[in-house]
């Protein structure tokens, strides 16, 4: 036995169809399984690109557009007062200290290289000392109002 005896298992080839051998051949005898006229169904058409629509205004320049898109906007992934709050009581952050961002996405708040915002939802009941890159104004008043810190950091 060497590699010019093996062979695929029985069935696991098929003979390709042999388009274009007229009538008797099973695949539509003068059209070749294209279907009837058209651009389509002429020689040359793998030339056409998928997206061109026959000389029909394209479906990307017929689509709406309008605004403006700013290629430097800062996105920000938001985190709640009262969510810091509830991790802080389930023990997954620590009150005595700083909750920086660092904290933040060693508790799975935010993933690396993502910016964090806090925003005003909850209540807070104690004195936090809050590290992050943005707050709400909401947000800062509640942290202040319990007697904490919210710093700002880049």
């Amino acid at each position: 036995m060497n590699l010019s005896n093996l062979t695929p298992a029985p069935g696991a080839t098929r003979k390709g169809k042999r388009l274009g051998r007229g009538v008797g051949s099973g695949t539509g005898g003068h059209s070749s399984t294209r279907g009837n006229k058209g651009q389509k169904s002429r020689t040359g058409n793998h030339r056409m690109p998928s997206w061109f629509e026959g000389g029909q205004m394209p479906l990307q320049r017929r689509v709406p557009k309008f605004g403006f898109k700013n290629p430097f906007r800062k996105e920000y992934r938001i985190v709640s007062v009262g969510r810091i709050v509830s991790l802080i009581e389930a023990g997954r952050l620590e009150a005595s200290a700083e909750v920086g961002i660092a904290q933040l996405r060693a508790a799975g708040q935010l993933g690396a290289g993502e910016r964090i915002k806090v925003l005003g939802d909850g209540e807070v009941g104690m004195p936090l000392q809050i590290a992050a890159h943005a707050f709400s104004r909401t947000a800062r008043q509640k942290i202040e109002a319990a007697g904490g810190t919210a710093t700002v950091q880049e």
